[in-house]
């Protein structure tokens, strides 16, 4: 594990957080994880995450008081979202909503990064709050 060189409290490259291995959800294989943020009044946390090729983020059902938003920052992948199949790439925004069910798989041959921030349901700014 690399050492973490931290820009400062609020800025985080991923060439520079200390990862952790782990199985995420039950997932097959091995992602690598670094929790940047944890508990706020407005989020329960933020994750940089590596899913090297062929590893996955097991299918998972939310309970209703939180929702989880993936960024994808880099690579090719496969999402479940509540049934649906779909394919997510750089630049791509899922929200996960609360009581969902999803889980990710790396189809390419690049990692895949994501930035996962999960909120608690009914935080200020979410529609109906």
């Amino acid at each position: 594990m690399k050492k973490i060189e931290l820009i400062s409290d609020f800025h985080h490259l991923f060439s520079s957080v200390n990862f952790n291995e782990i199985f995420a959800h039950g997932g097959t294989r091995p992602i690598l994880s670094c929790r940047i943020v944890s508990t706020t009044k407005t989020v329960n946390f933020i994750d940089m995450t590596i899913v090297p090729p062929g590893s996955d983020i097991g299918m998972h059902t939310h309970a209703d008081d939180n929702e989880e938003i993936y960024i994808v920052v880099s690579g090719i992948a496969t999402m479940i979202v509540d049934d649906r199949h779909i394919t997510v790439t750089a630049g791509d925004v899922i929200v996960n909503r609360p009581g969902g069910t999803h889980g990710l798989w790396n189809t390419g041959a690049e990692e895949v990064r994501l930035v996962v921030i999960e909120i608690p349901s009914g935080a200020p700014g979410r529609p109906g709050t």
